[in-house]
């Protein structure tokens, strides 16, 4: 009768007890499983009588919940024991293994170095979008029509022509400083970092995409020996007391007068090495005066303010900083080469 096998299973249930996983898995098959005895149990009572069905349904349903109150007390008590079973070869008593420490990427060490040395000059952050086009990218910056950056060997075009003219990727982040300049009205004084692309061929020392950081200084006043001083006092930073600096003239659509700072190299301490093509110096940024004609386009009156802008690749100061050679090594993501700046986090 239905009846006594329910108290007959009772019975074995109460009495049940184990510190073992596999027994108690046995005992979660054989009670609770798909073709277990509480699933004969349930599917012989359908064929009951309805009279019965009053009387055994709740008893039933209380037997049910009795074995699984008893298989979830005894799986927490095993779980809370920790004690290892035969077939088992994780010992959940023993302590666990610790992560390995990650390493900050060489050049988001630079990056941020740059910008607390240049905070301290009251340098804010400023970023813009890396697909510009032909306005912000060029023509506001003094770019005639037949400069050769845009030539398709030089600048990686997304459309040519169209109602916005070209679109690229940008070649610099000069673009943010225009976005800025046509949002506001000076004082200036920000740094805008960020990654640019250029259609060149990958080797030691050039790559078709890299990270610049750029800096603008717009104001009243503005002169070429603020703008000295300030990379003077850069360099100073970075690369120690003693690094010494030169400015050589130069040429930038968008800077007038424009120059070209090298400083003493650091690998070779100036007696000649292959990064310095044995020079002795290692040229790290351009920089120059913002060109009356930018700020007029930007919304400026050039006759009020002056100002002064610089750019410098991230990876070349990364070179000289940690003597790496190569720069394809930035973006090969060589754990090997990565573990080696884990002491570098700050």
């Amino acid at each position: 009768m239905l009846q006594d096998q329910i108290t007959q299973y009772t019975a074995e249930i109460n009495s049940f007890d184990t510190t073992s996983a596999e027994e108690l898995e046995q005992f979660r098959i054989r009670f609770l499983g798909t073709k277990g005895i509480i699933k004969d149990i349930f599917d012989e009572f359908k064929a009951v009588s309805p009279e019965e069905k009053r009387t055994l349904g709740k008893v039933l349903n209380e037997f049910k919940q009795l074995a699984e109150a008893k298989y979830q007390s005894l799986n927490e008590s095993i779980a809370d024991s920790g004690i290892k079973t035969e077939d088992s070869k994780l010992d959940m008593t023993l302590p666990g293994e610790g992560f390995e420490v990650g390493a900050r990427h060489p050049l988001a060490l630079v990056r941020r170095e740059i910008i607390e040395i240049f905070n301290k000059l009251g340098f804010s952050v400023a970023e813009g979008p890396e697909i510009e086009d032909d306005w912000h990218n060029f023509s506001a910056l003094n770019f005639p029509e037949e400069h050769p950056a845009r030539d398709m060997q030089d600048t990686f075009f997304i459309q040519k022509g169209g109602e916005k003219g070209d679109i690229a990727l940008r070649t610099h982040t000069s673009s943010v400083q225009v976005r800025m300049m046509e949002a506001g009205q000076p004082p200036f004084r920000a740094l805008m970092p960020g990654r640019v692309y250029r259609n060149e061929a990958i080797s030691a020392r050039a790559h078709c995409f890299f990270h610049q950081v750029e800096g603008l200084y717009v104001d009243e006043n503005v002169s070429f020996a603020d703008l000295k001083q300030t990379l003077f006092y850069f360099v100073q930073e970075l690369y120690g007391e003693g690094t010494k600096v030169r400015f050589r003239p130069s040429y930038f659509p968008f800077t007038e007068p424009s120059a070209e700072m090298d400083i003493s190299c650091t690998i070779c301490k100036g007696a000649g090495c292959q990064m310095c093509k044995y020079s002795g110096w290692v040229e790290i940024l351009g920089c120059g005066m913002v060109d009356p004609n930018v700020l007029e386009n930007c919304g400026i009156d050039s006759k009020k303010y002056s100002g002064f802008a610089f750019g410098m690749g991230i990876e070349r100061i990364a070179n000289l900083k940690f003597e790496i050679k190569d720069l394809r090594l930035f973006s090969e993501n060589d754990v090997r080469f990565l573990k080696q700046y884990k002491t570098a986090i700050i």
